[in-house]
């Protein structure tokens, strides 16, 4: 079955097409840097059989956390924790991936003054945002390039681009978070500016797979939807992105139609008009539905959110609700721990009697 055949992108093969999704845990130590809690619960999604496990976004810069407790990458001094965490993910059969992204004007620590390409809140119970020089933009993207540095020091084998949920990237692709005049807003290519200059700056750093994950529409009269993204898709195709990770939403408060699999089609479209590799997520949460989705190439990679949070095994679940026999891990059969000491299965010992 396609859903665990191996895929292969540039120079990493991953072991099955099924993905975990990157979410925030907030379980940081002071300063974003890897605790405990990372290890084992990144680590079990990884012993749980994904083929490629995304951490939670990596903030490019302090002021640019999603909420308290997030991992950085904004250090130097945060390679060495990514580095243990990379291999323990490894070492579990799964390839690791780093999103690297900045909150813009949804920063959550409520410890800095956000940032966003316009002075435009969120909404009405949100700050007005702090609007970027265009000496503060070329820093922001200066900033990914280092992230993209750092994720390769500490071992990645996968990197994505976070340009979606509202945060700073999806806000200057938005016109309606971003309604600068100059070089960084209003036509489709002033708004994909920033993200064209990432791109080209981490490509001079990372080598390997390279995502972007979108936001493929706002929910919003005036904002992006998913034609748009066959245009910027277009040029994140020409810059090197290998694949395109479809999500949605963030930009604006808005009362979304959520179902298995609706946001599917985005990631259809632009994997049809693009012939560009995509990622199919949301409320993904059984093997018919992530089988059906890369058999019939709706999307190459299904990313699986909070099914997984639930059942760190999803894919093993999956596997047994379809009927595929898949590889599990030798300490979880019956004689593993022989198997793998290389000794062969042991005799029962008989019951002794004693001679009255």
């Amino acid at each position: 079955m396609k859903l665990f055949e191996p895929l292969t992108l540039r120079n990493i093969t991953l072991r099955n097409r099924i993905v975990m999704s990157p979410m925030c845990m907030h379980s940081a130590l002071s300063g974003g840097f890897v605790s405990d809690f990372h290890l084992v619960h990144y680590g079990a999604r990884a012993l749980g059989g994904v083929g490629l496990v995304f951490f939670e976004t990596l903030a490019t810069l302090e002021n640019g956390m999603i909420g308290p407790g997030d991992l950085g990458i904004w250090s130097d001094e945060h390679i060495d924790g990514l580095k243990r965490l990379v291999q323990v993910v490894q070492k579990m059969g799964a390839k690791a991936g780093a999103q690297i992204g900045h909150a813009g004007r949804l920063e959550g620590t409520q410890v800095h003054t956000a940032i966003a390409p316009s002075a435009i809140a969120f909404s009405e119970n949100t700050q007005v945002p702090h609007e970027l020089t265009n000496e503060e933009i070329l820093n922001i993207v200066q900033s990914f390039k280092a992230a993209a540095k750092r994720a390769r020091l500490a071992g990645f084998d996968i990197l994505e681009i976070h340009t979606a949920h509202g945060y700073l990237l999806n806000e200057f692709l938005s016109p309606l978070a971003n309604k600068r005049t100059d070089t960084w807003g209003g036509s489709h290519e002033n708004r994909y500016r920033i993200v064209r200059y990432i791109l080209d700056e981490v490509r001079q750093e990372w080598d390997g797979p390279l995502f972007v994950r979108i936001s493929s529409t706002d929910y919003a009269h005036g904002g992006n939807t998913p034609e748009d993204f066959v245009i910027y898709g277009q040029w994140m195709k020409e810059q090197g992105v290998d694949l395109i990770d479809c999500s949605s939403g963030g930009i604006a408060p808005a009362k979304v139609d959520s179902f298995p699999g609706y946001q599917v089609t985005a990631a259809t479209l632009l994997r049809e008009q693009l012939d560009i590799m995509t990622g199919a997520v949301g409320l993904i949460e059984t093997g018919d539905l992530a089988a059906d989705i890369i058999g019939n190439n709706r999307a190459d990679l299904v990313f699986i959110g909070r099914a997984i949070l639930r059942d760190p095994f999803w894919p093993r679940t999956a596997a047994d609700e379809l009927r595929v026999s898949i590889t599990v891990p030798d300490q979880y059969t019956r004689y593993g721990a022989w198997w793998l000491n290389n000794q062969p299965r042991p005799t029962p010992a008989l019951p002794q009697t004693t001679a009255e």
